[in-house]
């Protein structure tokens, strides 16, 4: 197994916040798997979301990491959910090479109500809607979205229909996030978020051993490929699908340890970490050329007490105006 660069005799590990790319050839998979700890931690715990919330957007910047990560162009890759249920939207994207922010919209009332019915499964919390995956090049390029309906009980399943909806290549998600207690330095009670998750694709020479159903509706072959597809697939889709969600998580687990407790048999080899950070792309010049839009009467009504304040949903971070420089922009 390859690891990343080390000391001879040392065996490297990427830690938190740093997406490690894998191949396994015994079984033509590649992918890419993460732990997220301060990253995902300051996310969460900027806006003080309710615990089924931060684990769902927690899920959902996990998913946008492994996918964003590889894009082998400068642009922005974006996860978004739009539902009916007490979190009527999750956002998370990620700005090429190493950029993540997020954020999620609920109704809090409406969220502690489910939790209280036991009824805060994420497709309870969801609701009906579609998740939209979204690929932004910049200004000279069409943007490519994606969309599927919010109609599995997890984030991993509704992204598994994704990748076989739109890439037509056989891919397992895993996603995992969790809440952990502890003490800090002054022995006081201490909570810190904590998630990971993995992505595999089944990338063989032959492009016919890839070839899959059609979804429900189809014209295609209806073959189920998960009792009739390939044989290297179905064994790389069994491992995969042995991942307890806290191995995702557990720092004393490692990705690579990780990797290794599933595909040591078959030869895993891991790549150079890609390191993520907790970026936010707002600016008050980004701020001021949107409000320098706005018309008189606009202006005036988001004046008070003689500034315009703009808070970034994503970040927190305020910014304050004077009307005349927005007016004279």
């Amino acid at each position: 197994m390859s690891m990343t660069q080390a000391e001879l005799g040392e065996f490297g590990f990427a830690g938190d916040d740093r997406v490690v790319p894998f191949q396994v050839e015994g079984l033509d998979v590649r992918g890419r798997a993460v732990q997220l700890g301060p990253l995902i931690n300051s996310i969460l715990d900027r806006h003080a979301y309710p615990q089924p919330v931060a684990r769902l957007l927690a899920e959902a910047i996990v998913l946008t990491v492994l996918i964003g990560t590889s894009l082998k162009f400068e642009g922005k890759f974006t996860v978004q959910t739009k539902g009916d249920g007490p979190v009527d939207l999750l956002v998370a994207d990620f700005t090429t090479p190493e950029s993540v922010r997020a954020y999620a919209r609920f109704d809090e009332q409406a969220v502690a109500d489910a939790v209280a019915a036991g009824r805060a499964s994420p497709e309870e919390l969801l609701g009906q809607g579609i998740l939209a995956f979204t690929i932004d090049q910049g200004s000279f390029m069409q943007p490519y979205q994606g969309i599927v309906p919010l109609d599995g009980a997890s984030l991993e399943d509704i992204a598994g229909v994704y990748f076989r909806q739109s890439e037509q290549i056989p891919t397992r998600v895993r996603l995992g996030a969790a809440e952990l207690f502890d003490r800090d330095e002054d022995g006081k009670p201490r909570r810190t978020w904590r998630a990971g998750g993995l992505i595999a694709q089944f990338l063989p020479d032959a492009p016919e051993r890839m070839r899959q159903p059609d979804l429900h509706g189809g014209d295609g072959d209806e073959r189920d490929v998960s009792l009739h597809g390939d044989d290297a697939w179905d064994e790389a889709r069994v491992l995969v699908d042995t991942i307890d969600a806290d191995e995702l998580t557990d720092p004393q687990v490692g990705i690579e340890r990780l990797l290794f407790r599933l595909f040591h048999e078959r030869g895993v080899r891991a790549y150079e970490p890609h390191a993520v950070y907790d970026r936010c792309s707002c600016s008050r010049d980004r701020l001021k050329g949107v409000l320098s839009g706005f018309s008189a009467e606009e202006i005036e009504a988001s004046t008070e007490d003689g500034k315009i304040t703009v808070v970034c949903e994503f970040c927190s971070t305020s910014y304050e105006f004077e009307p005349s420089e927005v007016a004279d922009a």
